[in-house]
Formats: structure tokens, C-alpha cells, sequence
């Protein structure tokens, strides 16, 4: 199978499918006599495996080591669990930081007056002063 049809079976575009190639994410694909990628079940399978794990936000990294216990039939199921677990705690603390992020434009923007007047607490947040609002 070539590469674009790999990337209609398994949704991961020809240039990530090259990409991921070139980092050693997935092995060489065989290639034909005139020089083509010629992917074969088992790629179609990795590629797969590869986009759900991006689509639940694991790094390349991670699906490294992923891709390597799932190969490994001899793994111990801790080893998953852990990466999974570091991962679930990464992603909990990236959502505290945005909903803080949040908190904070909601509250910036509460104190906007949104009129034709220049001053905007919005911008004087970016710029570094003090929301007139907060505590000494």
C-alpha cells in the first residue's frame, strides 16, 4: 500500500507518516523498485496505534515507549499503567493552569468597561501593572 492510501486507511497525513519515519517513531517502510513506501498491515496497525494515542494528547515520546510495551507481549501491565497514570496527572494539572487562565480573562474582562474609553485592565494586566481590583 502507498503512502497515501496508508494515510486514508489509518487518518494520519502522508507528511506525519514521513515525519514519524524520519524520527524512528516507525520503522522504514519496504519500498518498491521504483522507490515508493510500500506499507504493509503491521505499519497500518502502528500508525493507528500512534494516532489514538496523539488523539489522547500522549507526546511522541510517550508513544515511543507506548509502541514499545504494546510490541512487547512479555510486558508487565504496570509499566503501561504508570505511563498512563503520569500522564492523566500532567493532563490534570494542564487543566487547573487553564481554568486559572480562564478565571483570570473572566475577571479582567468583568472589569472592562468595553466603552470608548482607553483605559482597559485587560491591557494593563498584559503589560505587567496591577489589576486596579486586587489587594495591595
Amino acid at each position: 500500500m502507498n503512502i497515501g492510501k496508508a494515510s486514508q486507511a489509518t487518518g494520519v497525513s502522508a507528511k506525519m507518516i514521513r515525519y514519524y519515519e524520519s524520527i524512528g517513531l516507525i520503522r522504514p517502510s519496504e519500498r518498491t523498485e521504483s522507490n515508493y513506501r510500500d506499507f504493509n498491515e503491521r505499519d497500518l496497525n502502528d500508525l493507528r496505534f500512534i494516532r489514538r494515542a496523539r488523539s489522547l494528547g500522549f507526546s511522541v515520546e510517550e508513544i515511543g515507549r507506548l509502541l514499545s510495551l504494546w510490541r512487547d507481549r512479555n510486558r508487565p501491565s504496570r509499566e503501561v499503567k504508570a505511563l498512563a497514570e503520569k500522564h492523566v496527572a500532567d493532563l490534570d494539572a494542564r487543566i487547573r493552569e487553564m481554568q486559572a487562565m480562564a478565571d483570570t480573562l473572566r475577571n479582567l474582562s468583568h472589569h472592562c468597561a468595553g466603552d470608548e474609553r482607553p483605559d482597559c485592565p485587560i491591557l494593563s494586566d498584559l503589560e505587567g501593572e496591577r489589576m486596579a481590583t486586587e489587594a495591595p
